[in-house]
């Protein structure tokens, strides 16, 4: 009888140990649920993220003065206008008023603007390659990786017909550019180094009507660069130096362009 109490005894001693500690870890769980993120806290922390690291500069033009030169891009070389393309406002390369070796007005307030101390050195090597017309992006200081994309039409030019990417745009004049043409239906990147201008890559059979917007695709990873046109990868090449300067749109003689919605995302 003694032996069967002392087991009833131990039975409900382990019962109540149990309980007890079921009790002290409930409490416990309770805790750790209530100070867990709540399940969205993660996806709201990606999205603060890649807005603040992104630092896209979209330009559609939307907000410029029609007739006017354009405010989000200074021009260095050419007649710069804003107009419409049905009801759209785009940029607008006007070739037919083209003369050779003629920069654009204002061209020394603007590249003081640009440049500060180191304009003087710009300007001197500006009239060099004043056959090619170019705009710089005003808001954007210095692009070394990621994308840059445009929309652009070519509309007339007996001469020329091209549009496309300036970058690497150096303080002495120096860049690169990757162009498409309507006139010969190639894909190109260009230098000019002093003025100079030779052909790095030269990609033919790309087909660019007039009269149609065109997809423009630069894309920049140190040293290797990739070229796109209307979607599809024509052009790849590794440069002699990482990409470093600043970056606009770009052009050749009496061409007549419109440019839109340049795009520029670096990585």
């Amino acid at each position: 009888m003694k032996q069967t109490n002392s087991i009833k005894t131990a039975m409900i001693l382990t019962l109540l140990i149990a309980l007890a500690c079921g009790a002290g870890n409930e409490p416990q769980q309770q805790t750790a649920q209530q100070t867990r993120p709540p399940a969205h806290t993660e996806s709201v922390i990606v999205e603060v993220e890649t807005d603040t690291t992104s630092q896209i500069t979209a330009i559609d033009f939307s907000g410029e003065p029609i007739g006017g030169e354009p405010t989000s891009f200074v021009p260095a070389v050419g007649y710069w206008t804003m107009d419409i393309d049905g009801d759209n406002p785009v940029l607008f390369l006007d070739g037919s008023r083209w003369e050779q070796g003629q920069t654009s007005a204002n061209i020394a307030e603007q590249a003081r603007e640009i440049y500060g101390d180191r304009y003087s050195e710009f300007l001197d090597n500006v009239q060099a390659y004043a056959y090619f017309p170019f705009a710089i992006a005003r808001n954007i200081e210095n692009f070394t990786n990621g994308e840059i994309t445009l929309r652009f039409k070519n509309l007339a030019g007996r001469i020329d017909q091209n549009a496309g990417i300036l970058f690497d745009l150096k303080p002495n004049g120096d860049y690169y550019t990757l162009r498409g043409s309507s006139l010969e239906n190639n894909l190109v990147l260009w230098r000019v180094v002093r003025g100079n201008r030779s052909s790095v890559e030269w990609i033919r059979n790309t087909p660019t009507p007039t009269n149609q917007w065109h997809d423009l695709r630069l894309v920049v990873n140190g040293r290797d660069i990739q070229g796109y046109l209307d979607g599809q990868l024509y052009l790849e090449y590794t440069i002699e130096e990482p990409v470093d300067g600043k970056v606009g749109v770009w052009s050749k003689a009496d061409s007549e362009v419109y440019f839109d919605d340049f795009i520029v995302t670096p990585e």
